[in-house]
């Protein structure tokens, strides 16, 4: 019977309720069947159907029922992401659109990987692989879902004045903007490959996420930043995809760079010891690094104080094809350094500037920078509108006197 001539039998058989198979106990006589309304129900007949699984039938006020066509059944599908699969026991471990966890038992008609989005049923299982990677449940396009990683400029564009000192490092983050992004096309007339990667190494607090920022606002570049615990996910072929993701909406806009905090947490050196998760990730990076077209718009930076943890693999030419050190500031350096924060500030004339200069050898921009911030809580303190002298030596000492704990204090500003 097709399904024409089962809608002709339900035109004139309209008393009725619809059932579908979920449990056959006596073969062909007695079944369980679930009803529209979510309950269930147990039903026989004294002859011999042949009914099985997932069959959905109509039966009428006298006991007689008719094969039903699919779609008048109402949809009781979900749709959910493969975790784990527990071949030992044929479960199958599925994250639920509301971030909730279910595990789909007994054998399915489809093979499915950890990260595979599906559609399922109750009775039915697995009856669809949607996707071969994880579909977020918020997800509404690409630009949307990786909004968090976008960091828009702020009310007044950053500048090169906006990081002190570091004359050299500017000078080579100026040639990156002049060559990379202004004069592409001649770059690929000539038939030189583009920089993939610049990687920023140095202690913390020395400026390499600040000029990250600078060089994005400078360029006009959309600036993507991605840090470890954002992009390390705990469940398989997330983390990989959500990479993947970030590279291709990169690559839609006219000039991207996509920056990298503290890489050594998300591409550390892999070795025999390494998860699987990490393993995963490294290999992910060095895919979409070699995947760069010649005329790419996209600059990946990435910054770490742990150069020798980053994996081998990333360092070689033609990944982060440059290395950009960011030193402990000199005198000079930290004398641009506390005279570019004065003037965001204001300060009584003649402030020790210069001494204070000499005096803090070894000492990184976010140190210096912190001086300034507890310069102006003495002075806001004693309700004066002015920083004067007291306040800069009182807040030297307080930051001198701060513990050294392997790293420095502050943010990664200078």
């Amino acid at each position: 019977m097709d399904e024409d001539e089962v809608g002709g039998e339900f035109e004139s058989r309209m008393d009725g309720i619809f059932i579908k198979v979920i449990s056959v106990i006596e073969d062909g006589h007695v079944f369980y069947g679930r009803l529209p309304n979510g309950g269930n129900s147990r039903f026989s007949f004294p002859q011999r159907v042949d009914l099985n699984r997932g069959d959905i039938i109509f039966v009428n006020e006298e006991q007689q029922w008719f094969p039903a066509p699919n779609t008048a059944w109402p949809d009781d599908s979900s749709v959910g992401v493969v975790r784990k699969i527990l071949d030992d026991r044929g479960k199958i471990v599925v994250e639920t659109s509301g971030g909730g966890m279910r595990i789909l038992s007994g054998p399915q008609a489809i093979d499915v990987e950890p990260g595979n989005t599906i559609q399922y049923t109750e009775v039915d299982g697995i009856v669809d692989v949607v996707s071969r990677t994880p579909i977020r449940y918020r997800e509404t396009g690409v630009d949307e879902d990786l909004a968090e990683y976008i960091v828009k400029p702020g009310p007044t564009p950053l500048t090169f004045d906006a990081l002190g000192g570091y004359d050299e490092v500017k000078a080579r983050a100026r040639e990156l903007i002049e060559t990379q992004l202004g004069r592409a096309g001649e770059l690929k007339a000539i038939g030189a490959k583009p920089v993939k990667g610049v990687l920023f190494t140095g202690a913390p607090g020395t400026g390499k996420t600040h000029l990250a920022r600078i060089i994005a606002d400078v360029s006009g570049a959309v600036f993507y930043q991605v840090s470890g615990p954002s992009i390390v996910s705990k469940w398989v072929g997330d983390s990989e995809e959500t990479l993947r993701r970030l590279f291709e909406d990169a690559a839609k806009k006219e000039r991207a760079i996509i920056f990298f905090d503290e890489i050594d947490s998300i591409a550390a050196r892999r070795t025999s010891d390494s998860n699987g998760e990490s393993k995963r990730v490294v290999a992910q990076l060095l895919t979409l690094l070699d995947g760069f077209k010649p005329d790419s718009n996209v600059i990946v930076i990435a910054a770490t104080n742990r150069a020798d943890d980053i994996d081998e693999a990333l360092l070689r030419p033609g990944r982060f094809d440059w290395e950009i050190v960011f030193d402990l500031p000199t005198e000079h350096d930290r004398l641009e350094i506390l005279k570019m924060k004065a003037g965001e500030l204001q300060v009584e004339d003649r402030l020790p500037i210069d001494e204070l200069a000499r005096s803090t050898d070894g000492w990184s921009g976010a140190m210096l920078t912190a001086i300034w911030t507890e310069a102006a809580l003495l002075a806001a303190g004693d309700q004066r509108s002015k920083i004067a002298d007291e306040d800069l030596a009182i807040a030297y000492e307080r930051v001198r006197s701060r513990p050294v704990r392997g790293r420095t204090e502050g943010a990664d500003v200078a």
